[in-house]
């Protein structure tokens, strides 16, 4: 599997592990989604907020929008988890474009990131998704954990990539229209294919 295969890979996680989280959130009492809770941010609502609010920056990034750092500080927050699940599925379809119109090349091309007084910093397309991914797992878990003390049941968010976990996901994954089984399928075929080349020839 090639950098670019597993950038694309997780950015169809990035989809699909927002939509499970979203589902759950989508079905909280009133009052939980915006209540006080313990947390870097503190409310399901700011976080899932400040998630968006990111993304939607690092996009920019990405595709020389030019906006820079006023993406995010002109991002007007969500206050129903309604309007925020369709704003972060928005994104999420943009980004899996984004890394499907890439190639191998792209990922070490340097954009400009804009980091106010510190100036405007190239960075690495590949080294930027890396770390988007990374930023929203690392808040993806911290509202997983606000659910706990909510009505709703927090929602596993780690069966998207083997095949084991095929029949977890095999259902949301042909709503959303990702074919991710088909990657898995093929990898783990040539995995298959090299390790009997390698058998056959001791």
């Amino acid at each position: 599997m090639t950098m670019l295969e597993h950038l694309r890979r997780m950015a169809r996680n990035n989809l699909w592990s927002n939509d499970r989280l979203y589902r759950a959130v989508l079905a909280l009492q009133p009052g939980e989604l915006e209540a006080g809770r313990t947390g870097f941010f503190p409310s399901i609502r700011e976080t899932l907020n400040h998630i968006l609010a990111v993304d939607l920056l690092y996009l920019d990034f990405l595709t020389d929008g030019g906006r820079g750092a006023a993406v995010y500080d002109d991002y007007v927050p969500f206050d129903d988890a309604v309007g925020l699940a369709e704003a972060q599925a928005d994104f999420d379809r943009r980004l899996v474009a984004f890394c499907d119109a890439l190639s191998e090349t792209d990922l070490d091309r340097s954009v400009i990131t804009d980091r106010r007084e510190d100036g405007m910093i190239p960075e690495k397309i590949g080294d930027i998704l890396a770390h988007v991914f990374l930023h929203d797992i690392h808040h993806r878990g911290q509202v997983h954990a606000m659910l706990s003390g909510t009505s709703v049941p927090p929602p596993q968010l780690d069966e998207f990539l083997l095949e084991y976990d095929l029949k977890l996901r095999k259902e949301e994954v042909e709503r959303l229209g990702l074919d991710d089984q088909t990657k898995a399928t093929s990898w783990a075929a040539k995995c298959r294919s090299a390790v009997t080349i390698v058998r056959s020839s001791i």
